[in-house]
């Protein structure tokens, strides 16, 4: 180890897997933000090891396996001494931040939300029983645990705008504790040549374990295309995404023309086939890594406005937005014909990309304000009160109940 060298510690709930899903391209993006500023990086996981996962140590990543409950974290984290401990979601918080607090009480600690996952769930709530949105949101377990991890820590790393909005305006949560950190996209990877009548079939894209992607497929299935069909026939639905299971593949109905293919070796050029991206997103959060993907390969798609939700900004969006079912299917129809506007809306995602995703002054910002919180750790800390205190009862309970399971565990 260099001890010249700051030190970040990433804790992760798994181990990055970039190609199947936006998830672990963020996670590999904000590993390389520190190897390029100049941080000693190091990235553990309780999570057993995935034939997808990348092998982040080649790229000078120093990685260890740890334990879930287990006291031989705190002598791993003593050891290490890291200036920076990133939580991959909150639940890493929860399961560790009390054992970073005794072991290296001066560690700054980071939450990297990657989505509002109390958003998801009230959202997914409210569509199976309908209800009032705030209610449904502000009374969910998750929205709790969430709240208070995040609290507990020095910074939160925002992926959304929008849900920054959902945070102050339904939880007054403190500005300063967040920071928006926008999806790194490579426009490097931008390939608009392909034409409008190189072009054929709908796609959709997704990790089949992510449960809004799979209520997404079911929709389509049940749905959406056989509304599509009726005005075009001959078009078909090709469904990729990362672990489907025998379910999903059953889907399949070839006469129909609805296909589920699984996992896509390269989900650019599958993309870049396509003429229109389908996301009926009906709950969820975060940013989409598919629509992203889509307007890098010049598909333009017609989105839900979860689908779609801070992602434009002011600019006009690179398809159509639609959440009503007939109104989507008309929206992909006529997307799927009009020249003039798919032609249109490839410029609209080529604007997005570049207006809103351009994160080289938020990494500049990100690094200043984590030298800020190393420097100034106890102004900063004294002045989240609300934070001290949950980290004083919440943290308590979860140290002795992580203790109580350790116990039980060692006693068998």
């Amino acid at each position: 180890m260099d001890d010249a060298l700051p030190r970040v510690l990433f804790i992760g709930a798994v181990w990055p897997e970039p190609k199947s899903s936006a998830g672990g391209t963020r996670l590999m993006q904000l590993l390389h933000f520190f190897q390029n500023n100049k941080y000693e990086v190091h990235y553990c996981s309780s999570a057993s090891e995935t034939e997808f996962m990348e092998d982040i140590s080649s790229n000078g990543i120093r990685t260890f396996s740890i334990k879930l409950n287990c006291d031989s974290f705190n002598t791993q984290v003593e050891a290490l001494k890291p200036d920076v401990v990133i939580f991959d979601r909150f639940m890493m918080e929860e399961q560790y931040g009390w054992r970073v607090d005794e072991s290296c009480p001066n560690a700054i600690k980071v939450i990297e939300t990657i989505d509002l996952h109390c958003l998801r769930l009230a959202r997914k709530e409210q569509l199976k029983k309908g209800g009032d949105f705030r209610s449904v949101l502000l009374n969910t377990t998750v929205a709790k645990r969430e709240i208070a991890a995040m609290l507990r820590s020095d910074l939160s790393l925002m992926i959304s705008e929008a849900e920054m909005e959902v945070l102050q305006d339904y939880f007054s949560f403190p500005e300063e504790l967040l920071f928006y950190l926008p999806f790194e996209v490579e426009l490097s990877k931008m390939n608009l040549e392909k034409s409008f009548d190189q072009k054929k079939d709908f796609i959709s894209i997704g990790n089949f374990k992510h449960e809004p992607n799979w209520d997404s497929v079911l929709h389509l299935k049940k749905v959406i295309f056989p509304l599509i069909k009726k005005q075009l026939p001959k078009v078909k639905m090709k469904i990729y995404g990362s672990y489907p299971d025998e379910k999903a593949f059953n889907l399949t109905n070839k006469q129909e023309g609805f296909l589920v293919l699984g996992r896509a070796e390269d989900a650019l050029e599958v993309m870049g086939d396509a003429k229109v991206c389908l996301a009926p997103l009906r709950f969820g959060a975060g940013i989409k890594g598919k629509l992203i993907d889509a307007m890098l390969c010049g598909t333009p798609n017609v989105s839900s406005s979860i689908g779609a939700e801070g992602m434009c900004g002011d600019h006009v969006w690179s398809g159509v937005i639609a959440d009503e079912d007939e109104k989507f299917a008309d929206a992909a129809v006529k997307l799927y014909t009009d020249k003039i506007l798919w032609e249109k809306s490839v410029q609209n995602g080529k604007v997005i990309l570049e207006q809103q995703f351009s994160v080289s002054e938020a990494h500049e910002k990100l690094n200043k304000k984590l030298n800020d919180l190393m420097d100034n750790r106890e102004t900063y800390r004294q002045n989240n009160f609300m934070g001290s205190m949950l980290k004083h009862h919440t943290m308590q309970s979860t140290k002795f109940m992580s203790r109580w399971i350790q116990e039980k565990t060692n006693s068998f």
